[in-house]
């Protein structure tokens, strides 16, 4: 922010006039004169016995105007110990007006009080200017003013707002201690040796914006009350930073470090704003607390960026930064959301966040790239991954740099550690793994390669609902299933009894049809057998067959044969279902044989023959007569003995063999068709408790 001084007063005191030298282009009327005795002449041109009148004449508070006067250190001394206040034994000022003023040799204002306006706009310090402990109860102004000696404000108290304002600043520049109680403007400001605010309080806003630090820049334990603003200011030097407190807005919007960037312990309680900013040298964040959002969008990291053990209390904001040689981003604590949308990684990193929400959506990953999360709902929407990426949940909290004592993460109390993956639509999976990952929430429609995708340690799914519907006796059978099934079974449930327990889908996710739900569930399900997940492999074979039978794309021959297998076994998965089939098979078998199956009796062979003569042959004949069918009422039919018979070729025909039982025609046929039906589903049962032990 730049904005014109202030004119001093507009009244002069009539003895004060034009002096005619030191004039220039852009001050014809050169130094202000003093009128005594007859002469006009600024102060340094008067003769001697009209200076010393002149001098004899101040006392202390004055009002001086030595505008475009050209000093030597012993012409400013003499000045100043006129204005000798004796109580405090430092000089005292009304209104001192210097702008334009030369300073030769040594500038020594320490200890001044300066009560009125303090107007150095334009001077020259050839040799040093010091400030020290100096009191500007008004404004003071340095705009444009030159210090080619070191400028020291150490200790200085700025009531009034202080503008240094393109002021330079070639040897060094102390404001160490200093207190601004008004604004403090140094935009445009040249600092090319070295620039200490150590210490130093602003109470209202520091405005650096568009200034440059050719040297060190110091700023430890500097107090920011108001607004810091360091909009693209220039860092060439190292930036010191650390400790300092910025209890307003901290913007550092398209600032350039090119040395090292500390700030470390630095506490930004209003919105911290570094977006654009680049960071030639380091990024040091280490413990540093953020209560407002920090925003590092578009920042550029070309070193290293350390926030180990930073704390941030609202978002953490890094959306388009590029990470050109990190090798380690954290572990930091978020208490809300930590933003790496279209943020890229050049170098392998390892990324370490205790967050509410971790968004990745864009992020490009050059390099290998390992996430250990707390707490975080993750999502990788559309992330780039050109290499191998492991997301995993850290079990317990992370620990200080270079310490075993664990991070405090009280801004995430009362929250699951566990760690929750949303999406991974538009991502290659082909490079990407998964451990201990909470995927029940997880949309996968849109990523490629879902079949090389690796899910290890103890990944959860989605399931199905496993409470009973309102108007209806039966329940769900716990399964597995993906978030696109849920979302598909809510939008097509013709009343809501059936959609009941299942996921809604949430606003923008895209409607799939059961044949790409279908292709979801294929390639996880390669994915879980190549990782020797039988189990939940044989869940995601269920739901492939759920949205396979329900696509009406298919020919009606597949889905009725689908439907069949799904109503006799479960797809061959549910032992339960099989055997109760099985169960009711033999009953029905069991019964059609007590009641028609069986004949009246086992019939007995009959030998048959004809008598002959003695001497002649005899021809004899062995017979079976045809079963007798059982008649009568059928209650007499079902008596124990008939129903053992009837058992035991049931049980026969369901391991393949023949009873050897005497049946009737009807019994003959049935047995036919049981020893056909009922070893299948026997099959399908031991198929089924295979696929949940197989590993």
């Amino acid at each position: 922010m730049t904005s014109a001084a202030p004119e001093p007063p507009a009244t002069t005191p009539p003895s004060w006039q034009h002096c005619g030298h030191n004039a220039t282009s852009a001050d014809p009327v050169g130094c202000r004169g003093i009128h005594v005795a007859g002469h006009t002449a600024c102060l340094a041109h008067l003769i001697d016995t009209d200076r010393d009148a002149y001098l004899n004449d101040l006392s202390p508070g004055a009002d001086i105007d030595h505008r475009g006067t050209p000093f030597t250190g012993g012409l400013l001394h003499r000045l100043l110990t006129a204005l000798h206040d004796p109580t405090t034994r430092q000089a005292h000022i009304g209104d001192a007006s210097f702008d334009g003023a030369t300073f030769t040799g040594g500038a020594w204002f320490d200890g001044a009080t300066f009560t009125g306006g303090a107007w150095f706009g334009g001077a020259t310090f050839t040799g040093g200017a010091s400030f020290g402990g100096a009191t500007f109860t008004g404004d003071a102004w340095f705009d444009d003013a030159t210090f080619t000696g070191g400028a020291r404000f150490g200790g200085a108290t700025f009531t009034g707002n202080a503008r240094f304002d393109g002021a330079t600043f070639t040897g060094d520049a102390w404001f160490g201690e200093a207190t601004f109680t008004g604004n403090a403007w140094f935009g445009e400001a040249t600092f090319t040796g070295n620039a200490r605010f150590d210490g130093a309080t602003f109470t209202g806003d520091a405005w650096f914006g568009e200034a440059t630090f050719t040297g060190n820049a110091r700023f430890d334990g500097a107090t920011f009350t108001g607004d810091a603003f360091f909009n693209r200011a220039t860092f060439t030097g190292d930036a010191w930073f650390g400790e300092a407190t910025f209890t307003g807005d901290a913007l550092f919007g398209e600032a350039t470090f090119t040395g090292d960037a500390l700030f470390g312990k630095a506490t930004f309680t209003g919105d911290a704003l570094f977006g654009k900013a680049t960071f030639t040298g380091d990024a040091l964040f280490g413990k540093a607390t953020f209560t407002g959002d920090a925003w590092f969008g578009a920042a550029t990291f070309t070193g290293d960026a350390w926030f180990g053990a930073a704390t941030f209390t609202s978002d953490a904001l890094f959306g388009r930064a590029r990470f050109e040689r990190a090798s380690r981003l954290g572990p930091l604590v978020c208490g809300g959301k930590v933003v790496l949308d279209g943020a890229v990684f050049d170098q392998p990193v390892t990324v370490e966040l205790a967050a509410r929400e971790v968004s990745c959506a864009r992020t490009r990953w050059a390099s290998t790239a390992t996430l250990h999360l707390r707490y975080a709902e993750v999502d990788l929407r559309d992330a780039v991954l050109e290499y191998p990426m492991v997301v995993a949940a850290r079990p317990d909290p992370f620990p200080f740099l270079n310490s075993e004592d664990p991070l405090s993460e009280a801004v995430l109390s009362g929250q699951e550690p566990g760690v929750r993956l949303t999406s991974v639509g538009g991502v290659d999976a082909a490079h990407l793994a998964l451990h201990t990952i909470d995927l029940s929430m997880c949309r996968f429609a849109g990523a490629i390669h879902l079949d090389q995708l690796r899910v290890d340690g103890w990944c959860t799914f989605a399931t199905t609902p496993t409470a009973r519907g309102r108007r209806f006796p039966w329940r769900w059978s716990r399964r597995n299933t993906l978030p696109e099934e849920h979302h598909w079974r809510v939008r097509t449930a013709r009343r809501p009894a059936r959609a009941h327990g299942w996921t809604t889908p949430p606003q923008g996710a895209p409607e799939l049809p059961p044949a790409a739900v279908a292709s979801l569930y294929r390639q996880l399900r390669k994915s879980l057998e190549d990782g020797k997940n039988e189990p939940d492999a044989a869940d995601f074979y269920y739901g492939e067959c759920e949205m396979r039978r329900h696509d009406i794309t298919r020919p009606q021959g597949e889905r009725a044969l689908l439907s069949a297998y799904w109503a006799l076994s479960g797809y061959g998965l549910r032992a339960t279902r099989a055997l109760v089939w099985l169960g009711a098979a033999m009953a029905a078998t069991v019964a059609v044989m007590v009641l028609w199956g069986l004949p009246v009796d086992d019939p007995e062979p009959i030998t048959t023959g004809r008598q002959a003569a003695v001497g002649q042959q005899v021809t004899l004949t062995t017979d079976t007569p045809d079963p007798v069918n059982p008649t009568g009422p059928m209650p007499d039919r079902a008596t124990g003995e008939r129903f053992e018979k009837g058992l035991r070729v049931v049980v026969n025909s369901v391991v393949f063999r023949s009873s050897g039982q005497d049946l009737t025609t009807i019994g003959t046929y049935t047995e036919m068709v049981s020893r056909l039906a009922e070893p299948v589903l026997l099959g399908l049962a031991v198929l089924a408790v295979r696929s949940r032990v197989k590993r």
